[in-house]
C-alpha cells in the first residue's frame, strides 16, 4: 500500500464517489480507479461495490477506511515532527489514565512545557494495562497513571510513584442517603455516576465499584468525572470523586460524603519510562520534575495548559 493509494481510497470513502474523489485530488477518475484496483489486488478484498443508491463498502473496506485515515494522519504528523525537529523542536508524548488527564495533567503540562521554549507536549488517553506495550513500542515516551508495574528485560521500564490520591463517594444534599450510614446492600441499589475511569478495570474507581459489586444496570458513565460530579450535586445519584477536587464542594455543602468503609479508596499515581538511556531526554526531565513541590502544587491547583504548548493526540473510538 502506498500513501497515494490510501489517500485515493480515503477520498472515495469520505465523498462516496470516485468522480468527486478525483475532482478533490485533482486527478482523473481513471487514476483513482487504478489506485483502488491496486489496493483490491494487494488486499484480496473488493473493498466496495456499486449499488443503485451509491457505494456499499465491505467489512474489509470499512476496516481499511479507518486504518487509512489513521495512517495518513500519522504520515502528516511525522512530516510535521521531522520538520520541527530540524528546526530544533522536541516532542514529548504522554500516555495518561483518564482521571489524571482530567484533574492533574493540565497544570503539570503548563508548568513543565513553560520551562523549555523548544518543547511541545502531546497527551493521549489509554488503558493503564497498555502502558508497558506503548512504552516498549516507542508509541509514547512517558506513561502516567495508577498501578504502573515496573518490568525488566531488554526494554526495562522504570516506574516512580509521585502523588497519592483518594477517591470518595459523594452525594448531593437532597439525595435520600444524605445524613445516613448506608449498608453495602443499600449502596448497590443506588444509581452510581461515574467518569470514563469507571468503564475501565484498573485504578481506584473500578476498585470501589468491584468492592461494592455495583450492578452494571446501576452505573452511568459520563464523558468526564466533572460531569458526573455535577449530576451528583443535583441529587441524581452517587459519584466517586477525587477527594481534593471536591473539597470546596464538600465545605460549601453542595456535596456530602457517603460514610462507611466501602466508599473510599487510597492509591498513588506513578510515572513510567523506558529505563536508562532508552528514555528520551524530555521524558527523563519530566520524571525528575514531577516530584518537585512546584510540580505537585501545579497538579493540585493548576490551570489549563496553553493551546500553543499542548497538542492532544486525536483518537477515534467506535462504541458498539
Amino acid at each position: 500500500m502506498t500513501p497515494t493509494q490510501l489517500r485515493a481510497f480515503a477520498a472515495v470513502v469520505r465523498l462516496g464517489s470516485v468522480k468527486k474523489a478525483a475532482a478533490e485530488l485533482a486527478v482523473s477518475e481513471a487514476a483513482v480507479s487504478l489506485h483502488i484496483g491496486q489496493l483490491r489486488k494487494e488486499l484480496g478484498d473488493a473493498l466496495y461495490t456499486r449499488t443503485g443508491s451509491g457505494l456499499a463498502f465491505t467489512p474489509g473496506g470499512l476496516r481499511l477506511a479507518s486504518r487509512a485515515a489513521e495512517l495518513l494522519g500519522l504520515q502528516d504528523r511525522t512530516i510535521l515532527e521531522v520538520s520541527q525537529a530540524g528546526h530544533g523542536r522536541r516532542l514529548l508524548r504522554i500516555a495518561s489514565s483518564s482521571l489524571f488527564a482530567e484533574y492533574a495533567a493540565p497544570g503539570l503540562i503548563q508548568l513543565f512545557a513553560g520551562r523549555a521554549a523548544d518543547l511541545d507536549v502531546e497527551m493521549s488517553l489509554h488503558d493503564p494495562r497498555d502502558f508497558a506495550a506503548l512504552l516498549r513500542n516507542r508509541t509514547v515516551d512517558v506513561a502516567i497513571g495508577p498501578e504502573l508495574p515496573s518490568a525488566g528485560g531488554t526494554d526495562a521500564i522504570a516506574v516512580r510513584p509521585f502523588l497519592k490520591y483518594e477517591i470518595v463517594a459523594a452525594i448531593g444534599p437532597t439525595h435520600p442517603l444524605a445524613h445516613t450510614i448506608p449498608g453495602i446492600a443499600e449502596l448497590r441499589r443506588q444509581t452510581w455516576l461515574l467518569g470514563p475511569s469507571g468503564a475501565g478495570s484498573v485504578g481506584l474507581v473500578p476498585q470501589v465499584v468491584h468492592r461494592i459489586a455495583i450492578p452494571d444496570t446501576n452505573q452511568q458513565i459520563f464523558q468526564s468525572q466533572s460531569a458526573a460530579v455535577e449530576q451528583a450535586k443535583r441529587g441524581r445519584g452517587v459519584c466517586l470523586a477525587l477527594s481534593w477536587a471536591v473539597n470546596a464542594d464538600l465545605a460549601a455543602g453542595d456535596l456530602l460524603r457517603v460514610p462507611g468503609p466501602h466508599t473510599r479508596a487510597e492509591g498513588s499515581w506513578s510515572i513510567g519510562t523506558l529505563a536508562g538511556e532508552a528514555a528520551p531526554s524530555a521524558a527523563a526531565e519530566l520524571v525528575r520534575f514531577i516530584t518537585t513541590p512546584r510540580a505537585i502544587q501545579a497538579m493540585l491547583r493548576g490551570s489549563g495548559a496553553a493551546v500553543g504548548r499542548f497538542r492532544p493526540s486525536i483518537h477515534v473510538t467506535l462504541w458498539s
